[in-house]
């Protein structure tokens, strides 16, 4: 069961998550609410197999581990999207010569839309993501992310606002401006979310040949090594192409990842703590 699990899963998961939204919103349920109810189902399938065939036992989430990831799933995954979206309406309303419709295919269906959306937003999230890493003024706020000194599905949540916030910049805001539809904003947020679930998952997966298309958890675990040069690797968000083509993609054969996190092993982790960590220089190293 252990290795069929390790097989199916992912794709098992994706797929049901897409469908259900499908679905739902075939039923008549508003494109985003169709898509909060399946990426919750998912979350809660990929949380139970966490428990059932873990990848390694010593990174199940202690209460405060989850105490903390709550609150930024709260404010940093609900409450400040939201609040990015609707300035970003805003800000369209008052301009509308920025309004460039035109330049995205609208007539093709929801899903090669969001297929689409998926590969361009990557190649700009994959610059974004590895300038975060070197350049020092972005790490100072990404290195929140890269705290944990283990993964687990719940955690993927882990941002600081401003990083969140310049992440939205690179990734939503120009498909928003393009008037991408409201479906295809839900259905590519299924997949980011699901398979944002499954980077940080806790569970021996095997995914083969879709590590050379996924950034998925085998390879996202190398980029939370505490090895710098481990770290410096698959910077895709959701596909690992982009690291495929400029040589950042790193997956080395019989050997598995093993310390996570920060240098500083004392590095605060508490949320309201982590929001001012980016602005005490050098405490990712102290």
């Amino acid at each position: 069961m252990r290795h069929l699990v390790s097989r199916i899963a992912y794709p098992a998961i994706i797929l049901t998550g897409l469908f259900l939204h499908r679905i739902l919103v075939n039923l008549g349920f508003p494109p985003q609410t169709s898509a909060y109810i399946s990426v919750t189902l998912g979350g809660a399938m990929i949380a139970l197999l966490e428990l059932r065939f873990p990848y390694e036992k010593s990174w199940l989430p202690k209460t405060s581990d989850v105490k903390n990831d709550l609150l930024f799933m709260i404010f940093v995954q609900g409450i400040l999207p939201k609040l990015l979206a609707f300035s970003s309406v805003l800000f369209l309303l008052g301009n509308q010569s920025g309004h460039s419709s035109a330049f995205w295919p609208h007539d093709f269906s929801p899903y090669l839309q969001a297929a689409l959306m998926v590969i361009a937003a990557e190649f700009f999230r994959y610059w974004l993501h590895r300038l975060a890493h070197e350049w020092y003024p972005l790490w100072r706020f990404h290195s929140v992310h890269h705290s944990p000194e283990k993964l687990y599905w719940f955690n993927v949540g882990r941002f600081h606002p401003l990083d969140k916030g310049l992440q939205f910049l690179f990734d939503a805001f120009p498909f928003i401006i393009l008037s991408v539809s409201e479906e295809v904003l839900s259905i590519y947020f299924v997949f980011y979310a699901l398979n944002g679930f499954f980077q940080h998952c806790n569970i021996h997966l095997r995914l083969g040949f879709l590590n050379y298309i996924i950034s998925g958890p085998e390879l996202h675990r190398w980029h939370h090594s505490l090895i710098i040069e481990e770290a410096n690797t698959n910077y895709g968000n959701n596909l690992i192409i982009w690291d495929l083509l400029f040589g950042t993609r790193f997956l080395p054969e019989g050997r598995e990842v093993i310390d996570l996190g920060l240098k500083n092993r004392n590095y605060p982790m508490g949320f309201f703590k982590q929001m001012q960590t980016p602005f005490i220089r050098g405490i990712d190293q102290a």
